[in-house]
């Protein structure tokens, strides 16, 4: 123990040095010595060579036509079953839950992952949707010489790297635009960028650069070419750097689809309500399928504590008195028209008057911004407050040529961030956000903290952490996430949405929509051929909205092979209706609940019950 503390204290040591030269030069040897000192990122090594060429390996769920095990079969599975230990149980099915899963499974681990509401329900569907290592934190970790914070966006960038070969279709680099309106800001962000892609090293996506005012104008139209807000600036031009984007709900609902494929029992809308302890140590849970009140058993060799922001509730449950290692942090967004960006290039707002960054980012066909930070009571449906929504839209303004107005909110959402805290701290920006994996009194191993992007470090860490516990060295294998495509990604191709459209062919209504043959290709990959297929075959291609892309048969096929139980977990996550436009969501409702309910066998009953649901859902979404 002596000489692991050494070690770290050498680790940081040595990067506090580097860092205190500032500039890009500090930055350079600070990724040096993250580099030397053990810092390195597992997903820059790749131990057996899969992936190596960057090719992603062949693995069983490669083949679109691998049928998907059905929710109903894992519960069986498990009530048959209640008496068997599994190797690993994880609770909670978010991007850290999901992720566990995958892991332990495609270790050879037998592993089951129970998520109280759906995939993604919380914190995991509610990001702002970036791929990123923290161009803030960077900052952070010059001028507050924190080696953590250096770290944090070292390992966030190798991570970014990973997660967009691993999901292709649900990914994509984004240019952000800094823009400069003061002469000492144009060498000032072009450093602090130029020592992002620095920090990236081999793992970067396109280098950062400078465009004068007149090119920037020509790649972002909407952007204002004077600020008036503080007297009169003119842009002096803009520094351009990349980023990756995602949507977050469908890459956990794909992680989710992965882990079964993979062996894992993973199962939605099953709540545990209760710990089983032999002794101190916990050994299993009672849990709860909240679609039909049903209670089981399930009992494992170690339990992941995976529950995001409800990670002290769980602890909690184990011991009454346990002190909070979480403090949950609330980000607003708002969605407006497509009109106030450009479709293939963002903002960010470097500093708002309280010393924030917003974005303002396209996404699916609409323009999104945010993010507020803002401590909070945890709950499952968060609601961004007028206060939040009217920040978002001040902050934008000044840069903008278009008349920002609360009138085009499409949607408003929030996420609770998890964040790993000392809970009697009261400033939530400044906090970090690395992650922290505890082993508890009662065996359990709790993570949380941490962001999407080191998800699957995150997950890494934490099996490695169980196997370490749980006493299963001998039974798993070794780590294969840094190379794991996820379903969906092994046959996809920019080039895929062509033959999807072919494949629909006059199913799409007449010539092929090539805009339902984009949106089916990035949302499902491979799968959208079978999506096309049963589009065509099924008669289920018209569109559910005339505006948005979203067909008919995206429904059938969340309930078939993507573990859709409910209204608002096709509005929410399987598509991003909710996110996108809310009154779009409400006005496609009775369809999704006929055809859902076709589908699922639903009564009469039931189908009200589910208009009821997502309506009192969809009304959190609305700007107040």
């Amino acid at each position: 123990p002596d000489t692991r503390a050494r070690s770290k204290t050498r680790r940081e040591m040595a990067l506090r040095r580097a860092l205190t030269t500032g500039s890009t030069i500090g930055i350079a040897s600070a990724s040096c010595a993250l580099a030397v000192y053990g810092f390195t990122s597992t997903s820059a090594m790749d131990s057996n060579g899969d992936g190596a060429d960057g090719t992603l390996p062949r693995d069983p769920w490669a083949i679109a036509s691998t049928p998907l095990p059905t929710r109903a079969a894992m519960l069986a599975s498990l009530k048959r079953n209640e008496t068997n230990k599994f190797d690993v149980l994880i609770i909670g099915g978010g991007a850290t839950g999901a992720g566990c899963a995958v892991d332990a499974a495609t270790r050879g681990l037998s592993a089951c992952a129970l998520e109280g509401e759906d995939f993604g329900a919380g914190t995991s569907g509610r990001s702002t949707k970036l791929v990123h290592g923290g161009v803030r934190y960077l900052e952070k970790a010059v001028f507050q010489l924190d080696p953590g914070q250096l770290k944090l966006v070292f390992e966030a960038l190798m991570e970014r790297k990973t997660l967009l070969n691993n999901a292709p279709h649900l990914t994509r680099a984004l240019p952000i635009a800094t823009p400069c309106y003061e002469w000492w800001e144009v060498p000032y962000y072009w450093a602090g960028m130029k020592a992002y892609d620095l920090v990236a090293g081999m793992q970067g996506l396109t280098l950062s650069s400078f465009a004068r005012a007149g090119k920037v104008g020509e790649m972002f139209p909407q952007l204002a070419q004077k600020r008036t807000d503080d007297g009169e600036k003119t842009m002096k031009g803009s520094i351009v750097y990349y980023d990756g984007q995602f949507d977050d709900a469908r890459l956990n609902v794909a992680l989710a689809c992965t882990a079964a494929h993979a062996g894992a029992t993973i199962v939605n809308h099953t709540r545990v309500v209760k710990l089983h302890k032999d002794g101190e140590r916990v050994v299993g849970v009672r849990a709860r399928d909240m679609l039909t009140g049903n209670e089981f058993d399930v009992y494992a060799k170690t339990i992941i504590n995976a529950s995001g922001p409800f990670t002290d509730e769980l602890r909690k449950m184990s011991d009454s008195k346990a002190n909070g290692i979480m403090m949950p942090s609330a980000g607003a967004h708002i969605t407006l028209p497509a009109y106030y960006c450009p479709s293939d290039m963002g903002l960010i707002v470097p500093k708002t008057k309280d010393g924030r960054v917003v974005f303002l980012l396209p996404w699916l066909g609409a323009c999104i911004a945010g993010t507020t930070d803002k401590q909070c009571d945890v709950t499952m449906t968060p609601k961004a407050t007028k206060e939040e929504v009217e920040f978002i839209l001040e902050s934008i303004a000044p840069y903008l040529k278009v008349d920002t107005r609360k009138s085009d909110i499409l949607s408003v959402w929030s996420g609770i961030r998890p964040l790993a805290s000392d809970p009697s701290a009261g400033d939530t920006e400044n906090m970090s956000r690395d992650h922290i994996i505890a082993v508890e009194k009662d065996g359990m191993v709790t993570i949380t903290g941490g962001k999407w992007t080191t998800y699957r470090r995150m997950a890494e860490e934490a099996v490695d952490k169980a196997i370490e516990i749980g006493g299963l060295a001998d039974d798993a294998g070794k780590c294969r996430t840094a190379s794991l495509g996820v379903v969906g990604a092994h046959g996809y191709t920019r080039d895929l949405f062509v033959k999807v459209a072919q494949r629909g062919g006059k199913g799409f209504g007449g010539p092929p929509d090539e805009v339902v043959a984009k949106h089916l290709a990035t949302s499902y990959g491979d799968r959208a051929l079978v999506v096309a297929d049963l589009a065509a075959y099924s008669h289920l291609s018209k569109r559910l909205i005339p505006n948005h892309p979203v067909i008919e048969a995206e429904v059938v096929y969340a309930a078939r092979a993507e573990y859709c139980q409910t209204a608002v977990d096709f509005l929410a996550r399987r598509t991003r209706l909710a996110f996108l436009d809310i009154k779009a969501a409400e006005e496609a409702l009775p369809r999704v609940v006929e055809l859902l309910g076709a589908e699922l066998k639903w009564s009469f009953m039931r189908r009200r019950r589910e208009i009821s649901d997502a309506k009192k859902f969809l009304s959190t979404f609305k700007a107040e």
